[in-house]
């Protein structure tokens, strides 16, 4: 194992505290990109807008590590590891947006609250760790709330929901996240966090050109609105860039199951941006469904990791 691996067992009570901040600012950053996402799903296949976003992304990364940090700009020892982890967010980013081509987004995000569990579940083969009865009944906990807030506190709809095309392809892009974050502390060799979030950016653009070339070439970019940029560059910038950082700085500090536990908190937060931005509030028992998912992340949070 790596010798930063077992940071975040050993992490200080301060970094700890770090960790989790980070993970509450990802969360609140996620939720900000649903909007912008599904805007420029309007005008865009899934394929084209991924490779757009993440050629984007490579020059954001390439910024921060070779010249706001000063990173020396050397190709990376086992690169092997970059190409790994950068298949498993393709696969991630291009599952969500085909799935949506068959079900709905309340279906997909009824998938999404699996992750944190699939994660603990492999950080158990990965890193050696185990995940203690207390945080996996807090897991447990916030995705039975999230679940609730996802289908609006219907209990009809929760019964009815079917596992259809659409929830299997994605689900296939939540397992291959889910396995994402342990390899994260488990390839790390020490390297600084913007160079490593630049080569696994790297390593997803490489796999994203073989099904996104072609249709990216023959986009019309004058005939696209000003909308579509704003949000190409928010899910480049903020939601890729800004996100991965902070996934990577909380997952040497946290456990992979209290990190991807904060997953939990992006419905919640969707629902408060959109009555922040005058688009209506949810009902009570919604707003009941998202204290739960907020007190089963604070019992996971307080637990020993």
């Amino acid at each position: 194992m790596p010798a930063r691996a077992g940071l975040a067992v050993h992490a200080t009570g301060r970094e700890k505290l770090k960790g989790h901040l980070a993970m509450l600012l990802f969360a609140v950053l996620i939720a900000g990109s649903f909007s912008f996402g599904g805007l420029a799903a309007r005008f865009m296949k899934a394929e084209p807008l991924m490779l757009w976003r993440y050629i984007m992304t490579i020059a954001v990364m390439a910024a921060l590590a070779f010249g706001f940090f000063r990173v020396p700009a050397r190709f990376p020892k086992e690169a092997w590891r970059f190409l790994l982890l950068g298949a498993l967010i393709a696969i991630y980013m291009l599952t969500m947006f085909m799935a949506l081509e068959f079900t709905s987004p309340v279906a997909t995000g009824a998938v999404f609250t699996l992750m944190p569990l699939l994660s603990a579940a492999f950080a158990l083969p990965v890193l050696g760790q185990k995940t203690r009865p207390g945080v996996l009944a807090g897991l447990i906990i916030a995705a039975a709330g999230a679940v609730w807030v996802i289908f609006r506190g219907n209990i009809d709809a929760i019964l009815s929901f079917d596992v259809g095309t659409g929830e299997m392809i994605f689900f296939i892009g939540v397992v291959a996240h889910a396995l994402y974050v342990p390899l994260i502390r488990r390839f790390d060799r020490g390297e600084p966090a913007v160079a490593f979030g630049f080569w696994v950016t790297v390593g997803a653009t490489l796999w994203l050109v073989p099904p996104g070339i072609r249709d990216l070439l023959q986009v019309d970019f004058s005939a696209l609105p000003l909308a579509v940029y704003a949000a190409v560059t928010y899910l480049a910038v903020v939601t890729t860039a800004g996100t991965f950082l902070l996934l990577q700085y909380a997952s040497m500090r946290l456990p992979a199951s209290k990190v991807l536990g904060y997953g939990y908190l992006t419905p919640s937060f969707i629902i408060l941006l959109e009555g922040l931005l005058g688009h209506g509030w949810v009902s009570l028992p919604v707003l009941a469904g998202a204290l739960v998912t907020a007190c089963g992340l604070a019992l996971m949070a307080l637990l020993p990791d």
